[in-house]
């Protein structure tokens, strides 16, 4: 691997240069059988990122916090398994396919083996689906399939780009049959042990996308509405109640009244009824510790279902369901039987088909015909869910969904779960409370059911009986040994096609999996579980999840959660979390928010290592600001990268005196010593997952070899130096060398590139496979004198005289006085000749002082 050391070194191209071979050598490759036992492996979780169009400059940012503590380890003498996975089922790829192709998914339509997408690379986002070409479930999936190659092929690129050491022979896709398998298998025994079951209940739905949401995927935003005040009328007849409501809409939906037990304004109304108005049902009136006096009339009106709070009060005061708004997010047109009266049925006929917003004006506009609209409309901003990925606020519908156990209904599981993220080490330690905060706040057990398409599906059947009819509490399962299935394309276990459908025959569960309920399980995925147990023997328990901020109530949860259900145990020892990509205005950059920034560009107009070293430069948890206009923290990267190759460059120039054995000179002795509390510094930072910390205290010492220590000792390497001896040579240029192979090696995980090219002028194996520096290697072992910052000060003085004087740094000095503390004085004096000899000073003195400075300075007569 030796490689002739450049007359003019670059960083341009490292990438193209050294990419290749590490991927030929195999210099990331995971050595099962070197490894021998779990001991000697430290394996990382990965998070496969969501293949749906391109990678942002946050990803590099993440990504790169992964790679600096798997470089860190490998270099500590550990088996890294580092894998990576490829997140490619799910709404965000079915969106983007509708969009590149211009299609949407019909189920009832026929396989075309034929079809050609109408588009080929088009965005269409304009378009609505009504306008797409409409396409059969497997013609979709295989659309599906096609993008997201396309995708994961230019994800790798832009990861080996960026010089991740990842073992790209250790990759998973979560839709691929493996991973298929192992979701449906973890599925089965959830079934089997009674943690997964289906109810029909009320279900955050998303309109657009029609399909499921779970608590994980919501998201609040602020969205206008206004307070409409309703009068129900009392049923005995002596009076009204004046309620508050944001959506009047649901006014057929209404089941009761409901108020705080403690109000003393509605303590009679309590076991009454009322009416409501048009529509004229008896609804009663009742307490629950829910209803808030202060917000509103201080009583509210509970429909099925206008938010998650009227789903609590339905189910704690056992009120009957009278939903009205469909999947297609529009009123119902079949007609409700509840509603008797015939202006009623008129008014609810008029809003049959309707949005939620033009059926609202229809109830407005009659409640303020019939006067039953008190007081004016107030105008409000106030919370509204919606699924994080979709544009609409959400509904509540009623449908059969299957659910996994989380805890939120079972308190030992819960508290179980509580412990298992005490036993998690998270850094920085704050982020655990988020995951505490989670687990205390659960509603409702985990809704794993989608009604979408490009997912695992769910592995199971249904008996039909005489009439046809489903018998959904005897589903009918496949063994593991039959996995993956497709319920929706295969017969049942002991059935054949033609049973599908008919009487006495079977029904294919057409839902999939939530793409959470796969991601869940990428321990197992990655460390092929249940398929090569000698392997998951070797990985499991993993020693770290990396991941972001924002997910940690949905996939480290679910992976905690899917952990101690299977293997009752955690899935990781660490989970490291970092922050956000912010732009120039802080504002945290995202797809949605359209102010990404893609990486590829910023990668090859500065390089890898000066991106990784922005990247870098970060703490785990904290937000980073980016400017792709002015990247100053990139540029202080590539301004490091390229001064390593520069100045190994330099101390490679200098010819190591035959017999040099020994470092002597007290200034080599103390830069050594020095380097030594930086490798015990950096050890215990990367030790404790604190990259930048590590990176700073090398960067500094780093800048202090260059700027002062390479200066004060080069004419003593060069042998050029006044007093200069053969042993004071060989003193420096052994110090000087020991301090290069160190500092590659400690900056190797942060500018990997750039280290390996240097590297590679001296050694014939990577950088990446030597072993991290220690103290006990470098020629002497002492503690740090501060000799080299006080030689430095005087150093600086010295220079900054000669700028003063508007004189070359090379002019010679005549006659030259630094003025010190007598400690600091001792110090520096023990320095003097090299002092001198960068300096050019021919006669130096010293004399004590309150403060090193250089009191007297006499130049050179200089030529003209």
């Amino acid at each position: 691997m030796t490689k002739p050391m450049p007359e003019k070194p670059t960083v341009d191209g490292l990438e193209d240069v050294w990419g290749p071979v590490w991927e030929q050598d195999g210099t990331y490759r995971f050595d099962r059988d070197a490894a021998g036992d779990r001991s000697n492996v430290y394996s990382i979780d990965t998070p496969p990122p969501t293949a749906s169009g391109s990678l942002h400059i946050g990803h590099v940012f993440s990504y790169t916090h992964t790679d600096l503590k798997a470089r860190y380890e490998r270099m500590r003498g550990k088996h890294v398994f580092y894998p990576m996975g490829w997140d490619d089922n799910g709404l965000p790829t079915e969106r983007r396919v509708q969009n590149y192709y211009g299609v949407r998914c019909d189920p009832q339509l026929p396989y075309d083996a034929t079809f050609v997408p109408p588009f080929e690379g088009g965005d269409n986002k304009s378009s609505k689906a009504a306008d797409q070409i409409p396409v059969s479930r497997r013609n979709f999936i295989e659309l599906c399939e096609r993008l997201t190659v396309q995708d994961e092929q230019q994800f790798e690129h832009l990861f080996r780009t960026l010089g991740l050491s990842v073992d790209w022979t250790q990759s998973y896709r979560t839709i691929d049959d493996t991973s298929r398998a192992s979701a449906q298998r973890a599925f089965l025994r959830n079934l089997e042990r009674g943690e997964a079951y289906q109810a029909d209940a009320p279900t955050l739905w998303d309109v657009t996308f029609r399909t499921a949401v779970a608590q994980a995927e919501l998201e609040d935003k602020e969205m206008p509405g206004a307070y409409h005040g309703i009068a129900f009328h009392k049923s005995d007849g002596t009076g009204d109640i004046v309620i508050q409501t944001t959506r009047p809409e649901l006014l057929p939906a209404c089941v009761a009244l409901v108020a705080h037990p403690d109000d003393e304004r509605f303590q009679d109304l309590f076991g009454t009824t009322v009416r409501s108005p048009l529509f004229d049902v008896e609804v009663p009136v009742l307490a629950h510790h829910l209803a808030q006096k202060d917000k509103g009339a201080g009583i509210a009106m509970v429909c099925t279902f206008g938010d998650t709070t009227d789903v609590v009060w339905w189910r704690e005061l056992q009120l009957p369901n009278r939903a009205i708004i469909g999947f297609d997010g529009r009123v119902r047109s079949d007609e409700p039987a509840w509603i008797e009266s015939d202006g009623g049925k008129a008014l609810y006929a008029e809003m049959a088909g309707k949005t939620v917003f033009s059926a609202k004006k229809v109830v407005v506009d009659a409640l303020t015909e019939s006067g039953d609209l008190i007081g004016d409309v107030k105008t409000i901003q106030h919370p509204v869910k919606f699924f994080e990925k979709g544009d609409k606020p959400l509904e509540i519908v009623s449908t059969r969904q299957w659910y996994i156990v989380n805890g939120a209904r079972d308190e030992q599981l819960k508290a179980t779960l509580r412990q298992r993220g005490e036993e998690i080490a998270f850094h920085p330690d704050f982020m655990r409370v988020r995951y505490d905060n989670w687990v205390g706040g659960l509603s409702g057990d985990w809704l794993i059911s989608r009604q979408r398409f490009f997912g695992v599906p769910l592995p199971v059947w249904y008996p039909l009986d005489g009439d046809g009819n489903p018998v959904f509490d005897q589903p009918i399962v496949p063994t593991e040994a039959q996995l993956p299935v497709d319920p929706a394309s295969e017969p049942a276990p002991g059935y054949t096609e033609d049973q599908r459908g008919v009487a006495g025959g079977f029904q294919g569960e057409l839902d999939v999996m939530d793409t959470w309920a796969t991601s869940s399980l990428t321990p197992q995925l990655a460390g092929k579980w249940e398929t090569d147990p000698a392997l998951y023997d070797l990985v499991y328990p993993y020693d770290v999840r990396p991941q972001a901020q924002d997910i940690i109530r949905t996939w480290l949860f679910t992976t905690v959660l899917r952990s101690q259900l299977e293997a009752d145990t955690v899935p990781w020892k660490h989970a490291s979390i970092s922050g956000f990509i912010v732009d120039p205005d802080r504002k945290k950059m995202s797809k949605s928010k359209g102010n990404v920034v893609t990486p590829l560009s910023i990668l090859e107009q500065h390089g890898a290592d000066a991106v990784r070293y922005w990247a870098a430069s970060s703490k785990l948890g904290t937000d980073a600001a980016f400017d792709p206009q002015n990247p100053k923290q990139i540029k202080v990267g590539r301004r490091l990268a390229i001064k390593v190759l520069n100045a190994a460059k330099f101390v490679y120039g200098f010819p190591l005196p035959e017999g040099a054995t020994s470092v002597t000179e007290p200034l080599d002795v103390d830069m050594l010593a020095e380097l030594g509390s930086v490798i015990e510094q950096a050890t215990t930072a990367f030790d404790g997952f604190d990259h930048a910390r590590a990176l700073e205290v090398i960067e500094r010492f780093f800048w202090t070899f260059c700027d002062d220590y390479l200066e004060l000792v080069k004419e003593r390497a060069y042998g050029t130096a006044t007093e200069s001896t053969h042993e004071t040579q060989a003193s420096a240029v052994l110090a000087l060398r020991a301090a290069i192979d160190a500092l590659l090696r400690l900056l190797a995980p942060f500018i990997p590139f750039a280290t390996e090219e240097v590297w590679a002028w001296t050694h014939e194996t990577s950088v990446h496979r030597a072993s991290w520096p220690t103290v006990a290697e470098l020629p002497t072992q002492a503690e740090p004198t501060g000799l080299l910052a006080a030689v430095g000060q005087a150093l600086i003085g010295i220079r900054g005289a000669k700028t003063a004087a508007k004189a070359s740094q090379k002019t010679p000095v005549t006659r030259a006085v630094v003025a010190a503390p007598a400690e600091t004085r001792a110090l520096i004096e023990r320095a003097a000749v090299d002092l001198a000899a960068v300096g050019r000073i021919e006669n130096l003195s010293f004399t004590d002082g309150a403060e090193l400075a250089v009191t007297e300075i006499e130049l050179a007569e200089q030529q003209a």
